[in-house]
């Protein structure tokens, strides 16, 4: 695993632009700028109920941030800049898998003692529409959504334009040609579960309408060359009722299909363990229906997804993308836009058919501001093997307390804890009880 060292002088480069940008009438690089520092530390564990290896580590990282103003003029420039370093604190004898899953390892297998990573984005903005290039984009888009469930945060490089030239629409396009991961400081290029080989050139486009202050509806388009395609359909409707009740409708539905090389070897879909009409090929329709009701500082939601029977849902996930070693770069760790991408398990194999349902509470109403509470549940049945079976099934159970203190010497301090259990009767994913302590601190200047 390649360490680096925290690059302290692409800060202070930032700065000197800054100065030198400055406007007198409090609109600038420097005086609409934000300055913070961060720290993440977690506790992970993972028991693994099918024989496997139990995983128990801490960690804690620490991250500068600055995202600058713009530039005064017709064209308004600036910088934003991430840096970080993540420091190995106990994995407990034994408990460090070498996997990269949670922190990097070093040549013997035992977790690096520290790690750093660096990057920046240059962008621009000409009336209402703004392009960054640079490789610390942390995007949340239906076709794209950096994963946040560990240590650091997964970031993606290339290039972004968000435009919003017209009233109540924002249209977003872009090119992202590497991912950063969770547990490493080397960028690879992208890919699905299975591929071992990368694609430098995952291509996108798509708008969200803000039809009314209570309807949106959205519609992308995305690329990943050599694997699939995919078009997303969104639709979020937000029922007032008075009395601090509202009623929410979110559908979203997912079309992917194969790709240039893919099924060929290196460019092989796994179908996440599951079914495919076609072994190796993208072929997937998924849809997504949820329904919250909001009572105060209750909600209930409740939902269903439909993965169809052809292949399982496919995203991008760089984890089976190996180094000049034939080990994983530690670029594992990915995110989708649908309810189901739970604490252990995802629910996204070909056939499968999930109902799930959550309570929230947010204790503010009682009294307690920055407390809040979660528990859901999810039970997948009709999953395809491999062989076409459809008689799987598998059920998660998750819980979640976060709380942030409101005021005081620990102001901004916030504290998660996270418990997921995990059952199912298939080889592909085993049982797993999963437990993550996380504390967040963020200072800003």
């Amino acid at each position: 695993m390649q360490r680096t060292t925290l690059p302290a002088a692409i800060f202070l480069a930032g700065f000197s632009i800054g100065a030198n940008a400055a406007d007198a009438n409090g609109h600038g690089f420097i005086e609409d700028s934000q300055t913070t520092i961060s720290n993440r530390t977690m506790y992970y564990s993972n028991d693994n109920h099918d024989g496997g290896a139990d995983q128990r580590e801490t960690a804690t990282a620490l991250k500068f941030g600055f995202v600058s103003g713009f530039t005064q003029g017709t064209v308004g420039f600036g910088l934003d800049v991430a840096s970080l370093v993540a420091i190995h604190l106990d994995g407990g004898k034994g408990h460090h898998p070498d996997a990269n899953t949670f922190f990097p390892s070093d040549t013997d297998g035992s977790a690096v003692h520290s790690w750093s990573r660096a990057g920046a984005n240059v962008k621009a903005r000409f009336s209402k529409t703004e392009l960054a290039v640079g490789n610390i984009f942390t995007p949340n888009l239906p076709i794209l959504v950096a994963t946040d469930s560990r240590l650091v945060i997964q970031n993606f490089g290339g290039g972004i334009i968000t435009s919003k030239e017209i009233d109540s629409l924002t249209i977003t396009a872009g090119k992202i040609d590497q991912s950063s991961g969770r547990a490493t400081s080397n960028p690879t290029g992208l890919s699905v579960a299975g591929g071992t080989k990368d694609s430098n050139d995952f291509r996108f486009a798509g708008a969200d309408w803000k039809v009314t202050k209570d309807l949106l509806l959205q519609y992308y388009f995305a690329r990943l060359e050599n694997y699939y395609t995919q078009s997303y359909l969104g639709l979020v409707h937000v029922f007032p009722l008075g009395n601090e009740q509202s009623f929410k409708t979110d559908l979203r539905y997912f079309d992917s299909n194969s790709d240039g090389k893919n099924g060929d070897v290196g460019y092989r879909f796994n179908n996440n363990g599951g079914f495919a009409k076609t072994p190796g090929e993208v072929d997937n329709k998924t849809w997504s229906a949820m329904f919250t009701y909001s009572l105060g500082g209750h909600a209930f939601l409740l939902g269903h997804e439909s993965v169809s029977d052809d292949g399982g849902f496919v995203w991008l996930n760089q984890g089976n993308v190996v180094d000049s070693r034939n080990r994983p770069e530690g670029n594992g760790g990915t995110a989708f836009y649908l309810f189901t991408d739970a604490i252990v398990g995802n629910f996204s194999r070909a056939g499968e058919q999930t109902n799930f349902g959550q309570y929230s509470y947010d204790f503010s109403k009682l009294g307690v501001p920055g407390l809040k509470t979660s528990i859901s549940y999810l039970r997948g049945d009709d999953i395809k093997d491999v062989a076409g079976g459809s008689d799987h099934k598998e059920w998660e159970r998750d819980m979640r307390v976060d709380y942030v203190f409101q005021d005081g010497p620990l102001k901004g301090f916030g504290t998660t804890v996270r418990h997921g259990t995990y059952r199912g009767d298939s080889p592909v994913v085993p049982d797993q009880d999963q437990t993550r302590i996380i504390f967040n601190y963020s200072y800003s200047l």
